[in-house]
């Protein structure tokens, strides 16, 4: 039986770390998907506007395949993989499949899981799931563990705690609170 493993992480390098670790293993870069916002690198392509197929990977497998696009409510993202295929047909078409909770939904992520992992991408975060089978999903989820992600239960309720309810694609890119705001 087929099925997803997901993991959020704090930053695109660890999740570059997931990547290339599964990589590693003999994962196919066919069943890896990575999206995350990384703004040393697509800063260039950001400014002649984050256009699809601006590829700014290195290397072999999947990251020598990322793309920067434009994502509404986020801004340019780096993207590739399977789930990256539904974002970039509705990037370049202005389609609201291409929006970063239709790719989700499109791969079969619950609204609720959807929501979460689309703000986690707007604040900074990347998101990595595999296609896999059962069998191997404990090994898979071990790989992925060790890039270190972040607790998804506590950083949602975090997020909660701040007042959000939903990925909303008008909201732009997350500004963190200005250290006034804090005290």
């Amino acid at each position: 039986m087929a099925r997803t493993v997901t993991r959020s992480y704090e930053n695109y390098a660890d999740a570059e770390t997931a990547v290339t670790r599964l990589e590693a293993a003999g994962l196919s870069s066919d069943d890896i998907s990575i999206i995350g916002y990384h703004t040393a690198k697509v800063a260039d392509d950001a400014a002649v506007g984050a256009e699809v197929g601006g590829t700014v990977g290195a290397g072999a497998g999947l990251l020598a395949g990322l793309a920067a696009l434009p994502v509404p409510g986020v801004g340019p993202v780096l993207a590739a993989g399977w789930i990256f295929g539904t974002l970039a047909v509705g990037a370049t078409a202005g389609a609201t499949v291409g929006t970063l909770i239709g790719a989700m939904a499109g791969a079969g992520f619950s609204d609720d899981e959807a929501h979460f992992l689309a703000e986690t991408i707007r604040r900074g975060g990347a998101v990595v799931s595999v296609r896999t089978s059962d069998s191997h999903a404990p090994a898979i989820e071990k790989i992925m563990d060790g890039a270190g992600p972040i607790n998804a239960e506590m950083r949602r309720a975090e997020y909660q705690r701040e007042g959000w309810t939903r990925f909303d694609e008008q909201a732009g890119p997350y500004a963190p609170p200005a250290w006034s705001e804090l005290s």
